[in-house]
């Protein structure tokens, strides 16, 4: 497994349906078969999408950990020749927020995703957020394949 880092948000918006500002992670730091750990300062951006009277909410951390497993289902993908089949949030357990806003903090983000157990889209991930000095928000995030349905 070719495992080149940093990997850049160009190649991070290669491996996620996310596009423009909201890609929200700026680069991988580590990954491997479990886990990945990404960081970012989109946070600081006023133009972040996520922003809504220009203050972005910490409940939105969630989504950067969502973000983190889908890059992290991209690159497992992408080290076996395929490509990672098309999925969604479908829930969130045992989130835990310990700020209100991300938007008052001015360090990077640090998000990791660990594969608890699951393949592919079909996957549940422990997710946290953090600074150098204290966790942001923790959970657990069930991404499941997106049904595509074809014309009969």
């Amino acid at each position: 497994m070719t495992n080149d880092l940093p990997i850049k948000k160009g190649e991070i918006r290669m491996l996620i349906p996310h596009s423009g500002l909201m890609c929200l992670l700026d680069e991988v730091i580590q990954w491997d078969d479990r886990s990945i750990t990404c960081v970012t300062n989109t946070h600081c951006d006023p133009a972040n999408p996520l922003r809504r009277d220009g203050h972005l909410s910490a409940l939105h951390a969630f989504e950067y950990g969502a973000q983190a497993a889908a890059v992290h289902g991209g690159l497992c993908a992408r080290s076996i020749g395929t490509a990672a089949p098309p999925g969604y949030l479908a829930a969130l357990r045992d989130a835990r927020l310990h700020l209100v806003r991300l938007d008052d903090i001015t360090s990077p983000l640090q998000v990791c995703a660990n594969r608890l157990f699951g393949d592919g889209a079909n996957t549940v991930y422990e997710c946290r957020v953090s600074t150098d000095e204290a966790i942001i928000a923790e959970g657990r995030v069930t991404i499941v394949q997106r049904d595509v349905k074809r014309p009969v």
